[in-house]
């Protein structure tokens, strides 16, 4: 089986470069040889590589900078999708794509089923649901897997935030009032190597992260407890007092029992993961 990936060098694709190794032969590709903004060069990629399966990792994930800059992250995370798409269709190829938490308003209160309606609240959130939309409407065999708040022991993302910050200071301030499920990328790269191996379950969006619900602020404390930084303080504030550009959901847990009865997939508890990553980072 060949599969093509993009995104290589983000969190999740460097992860999943190393386990799709185990469902066929890779192509992972980085924005320096794919450039998801310009639809000529996908489609030569795409071809080029004549994939069974291909993996989007790739995606404009500056959530605060696409308030400014809707039109970078509409052109990758909104067009591009539907290019990968349109040449899925062609070649008869299954189309892998993840989305987000972001395409929910945060309002609900109680995880969100993927038939729940959506309703964005940032660029970001907009332009993601405008990939899922437009890989959905172009009748390729498509996975959709929405996912939150992933975080690896590379890359950028809360968890190297948090370590940098302990390491400059003695007190953090964390937003306690938002609360989702932290997703490791490993487990998001190994789900999806089991859902490429064994056949993917009928074309959809799918749920899929980490069992179990947390805020930022405990979030936090977590990270700095696993990796001998107990002695910071950290001080639990308010969204408000925490101003951003893109506005986040308040309640952003995702419901995944759909993929588990679809395909046996069910991610371990928030906790057990981040023990793993942090282990991951303190061997370097």
């Amino acid at each position: 089986m060949k599969i093509l990936l993009t995104g290589r060098n983000g969190q999740v694709g460097w992860e999943l470069e190393r386990a799709l190794a185990a469902a066929g032969e890779v192509i992972a590709l980085d924005r320096a040889q794919l450039d998801l903004s310009d639809e000529a060069a996908i489609r030569r990629a795409m071809r080029a590589g004549a994939p069974q399966v291909i993996v989007n990792a790739a995606a404009y994930t500056a959530v605060d900078r696409a308030e400014s800059e809707p039109a970078a992250a509409h052109a990758v995370n909104g067009i591009a999708p539907g290019i990968l798409a349109e040449e899925a269709r062609r070649a008869g190829a299954l189309l892998v794509h993840y989305s987000t938490d972001y395409v929910f308003d945060g309002e609900k209160g109680t995880p969100y089923r993927e038939d729940d309606a959506t309703n964005p609240t940032s660029a970001y959130g907009r332009s993601k649901l405008q990939g899922e939309e437009a890989i959905r409407a172009s009748g390729c065999r498509h996975v959709i897997l929405r996912t939150s708040w992933v975080y690896a022991a590379r890359g950028n993302n809360f968890l190297r935030t948090m370590l940098r910050l302990a390491r400059e200071r003695r007190e953090l301030r964390v937003v306690g009032d938002q609360r989702g499920s932290p997703t490791a990328a490993h487990e998001l790269a190994a789900a999806t190597t089991t859902l490429v191996r064994q056949g993917a379950p009928a074309d959809g969006i799918y749920h899929l992260t980490a069992a179990g619900e947390t805020s930022w602020y405990e979030f936090a404390r977590a990270i700095l407890s696993l990796t001998g930084h107990g002695e910071i303080t950290v001080q639990r504030i308010t969204t408000a007092e925490y101003p951003t550009p893109a506005r986040r959901p308040r309640y952003s847990v995702l419901s995944s029992q759909k993929i588990r009865a679809a395909a046996g997939i069910a991610l371990p508890d928030w906790r057990f993961s981040l023990e793993t990553v942090c282990r991951a980072v303190a061997a370097g």
